[in-house]
């Protein structure tokens, strides 16, 4: 039986946000000191790091789980599916909705029950559920919606990776400069001409890497105290994904019985363009391959890192054309890839 991926639809937030906006933040080590470097040299350093020159915020009315619906709508429209049909939501965030201003995430109801909200779906045997796993979980919910569908759980299922970091980061913080927002939805289900999942691996490292990314107050002694900001260890997550992610994308290429030779694209986690860069250099040295040309899009440029959205919006604008360089033949094989907190990671082959 063939699960495969047979709609996917995006929504890109219409804020563009470039970094010389960034240019009067007052930007604090976590102590509160105050760095060495004006912003004119922090910033010309971080884009050439992260590759980021802009990113995208959502407006003040739309939170996760509108961008979520407005991409799932895409998704089903493109899947050309009756939406009553869908099995199960999954929504894949971390934060939940977010409203500016405001000092908390809102969770209750959850957003898969958002969404399905908004659709209008009837069907109550149509499950609705959140995925809490960092910036991989899209592949996660990818992963879960196939043991579902290969269980006989469900025909149907409805993935979804949303965030709108822009609202849980400290204006005091450097690394604020590399999250953004939006979402991307897909289907999923069994489908003779659809692609096909090959081979999936999924690992959680929770000793002293457990908190490379966490919940924490401002850089700055003057801002409130209560309120709380996504907060990470650079340097640490850098390390860790080189080390790890190219041996997950290996070890499931292997289970796929798929050759490198074969892959033609690497849809990885837009976190980072010098991460990215060596993660792939990585992998491909597994094999005692050099890095073939054009292998591996990337959004981050202009679309920032929005989490859990990166890969299946990345995935969208391929297949919709938006990336114009980048394009998929069937039968073609891809490597989804990803690491975020937790720390998480995992990786998908799919023949598409």
């Amino acid at each position: 039986m063939k699960i495969g991926i047979t709609g996917t639809g995006s929504y890109i937030p219409s804020i563009i946000t470039k970094n010389e906006a960034f240019l009067q933040h007052h930007f604090m080590e976590t102590d509160g000191t105050t760095f060495d470097q004006d912003n004119t040299v922090i910033i010309e350093k971080f884009k050439a790091i992260t590759g980021i020159a802009e990113r995208r915020y959502a407006k003040p009315e739309f939170k996760t789980s509108d961008m979520g619906y407005l991409a799932a709508e895409k998704a089903i429209s493109h899947a050309g599916i009756d939406k009553e049909e869908l099995d199960y939501i999954i929504f894949a965030h971390n934060f939940g909705d977010l409203v500016q201003g405001k000092i908390q995430g809102d969770t209750l109801p959850s957003l898969a029950t958002r969404v399905k909200h908004l659709l209008r779906i009837k069907n109550p045997n149509c499950v609705a559920y959140d995925l809490i796993f960092g910036c991989p979980g899209w592949i996660e919910g990818v992963v879960q919606a196939k043991a579902f569908i290969k269980s006989g759980m469900a025909k149907k299922c409805l993935v979804i990776g949303g965030e709108t970091l822009s609202r849980v980061i400290d204006q005091h913080d450097r690394d604020s400069m590399i999250f953004s927002d939006g979402a991307g939805a897909t289907i999923l289900e069994a489908n003779p001409s659809s692609g096909e999942i090959l081979s999936h691996a999924t690992q959680t490292f929770a000793e002293e890497e457990a908190y490379y990314l966490y919940f924490d107050k401002t850089n700055s002694a003057e801002g409130c105290k209560d309120t709380r900001y996504i907060k990470m260890q650079g340097r640490k997550i850098y390390e860790f994904a080189c080390i790890h992610v190219p041996k997950a994308m290996a070890s499931c290429l292997d289970k796929s019985g798929v050759g490198i030779e074969a892959v033609k694209k690497i849809f990885i986690h837009q976190a980072n363009e010098k991460m990215d860069e060596a993660i792939i250099k990585r992998f491909y040295k597994i094999y005692g391959k050099d890095v073939p040309e054009n292998i591996m899009p990337m959004s981050i440029h202009e679309l920032g890192n929005s989490s859990v959205a990166t890969i299946p919006t990345l995935y969208d604008l391929v297949l919709k054309g938006e990336l114009p360089q980048h394009e998929l033949q069937k039968g073609d094989v891809v490597i989804f890839a990803s690491v975020g907190a937790g720390m998480n990671v995992n990786a998908i082959v799919y023949r598409y």
